[in-house]
C-alpha cells in the first residue's frame, strides 16, 4: 500500500505529463509539488534550493527522480524547512504537508471576458446612435433599431413623386 506521500508524489509525477507512469517525477513537477504543498516557502526553502536538491539526488544524465530519490530530496529539504527538528521529524512534517494534496491549477489562465471586452459588449453603456439599436434588456432591435432603413423602391432618396409611376396615364 502506497503511503500518502507516495500517492501525492504519483499525482504530481503524472501532472501535465501524458507519458509519465507516475514512478518518476521531472524537475518542473517536483518544483510544483514543493510549491503547492508548501514545502517551498520562499524564505527557508526557495525555488533555487528545490532545484539544487533535485539535481543532487537525480542520476547524472537523468531528467527525473524515482520515489526513492525523491525521499532523499525531501530529507534534504526537511532539514532546511524545519531546522530545529531532527531529520526524521522534519521528514515527517514534510510528508504531513504533502498529505492529500493535488496539483493545484490556481493561476492557470482562464478564458475570461475582462476589462476591454466586457466594456465593449455591455449594451447598457452604449451612447448616441448605438444606444437606440438596443431595448432596455440589452437585446438588439434588429433592423427596426436602425434609423436609415434602406428603401429599395428604385427611387432616388428625397424624390417627392415616388410611387406615382404606375398611376400615370398610359396613352
Amino acid at each position: 500500500m502506497a503511503s500518502e506521500a507516495e500517492k501525492t508524489f504519483r499525482r504530481f509525477a503524472v501532472f501535465g505529463e501524458s507519458s509519465s507512469t507516475g514512478t518518476e517525477i521531472n524537475n518542473k513537477n517536483f518544483s510544483k509539488l514543493c510549491k503547492d504543498c508548501g514545502i517551498m516557502d520562499g524564505k527557508t526553502v526557495t525555488s533555487t534550493d528545490v532545484d539544487i536538491v533535485f539535481s543532487k539526488v537525480k542520476a547524472k544524465n537523468a531528467r527525473t527522480v524515482s520515489f526513492q530519490q525523491f525521499q532523499e530530496a525531501m530529507k534534504e529539504l526537511g532539514k532546511k524547512r524545519f531546522k530545529a527538528q531532527n531529520p526524521d521529524e522534519a521528514l515527517e512534517n514534510i510528508y504531513k504537508l504533502m498529505e492529500g494534496k493535488d496539483p493545484a491549477t490556481s493561476g492557470v489562465t482562464k478564458a475570461t471576458t475582462v476589462g476591454g471586452v466586457s466594456r465593449l459588449t455591455d449594451t447598457s453603456q452604449y451612447t448616441g446612435t448605438h444606444k437606440e439599436r438596443f431595448d432596455e434588456s440589452g437585446k438588439g432591435k434588429g433592423i427596426a433599431g436602425r434609423e436609415e432603413v434602406t428603401d429599395n423602391s428604385g427611387y432616388v432618396s428625397g424624390y417627392k413623386g415616388s410611387g406615382t409611376y404606375d398611376k400615370k396615364d398610359k396613352n
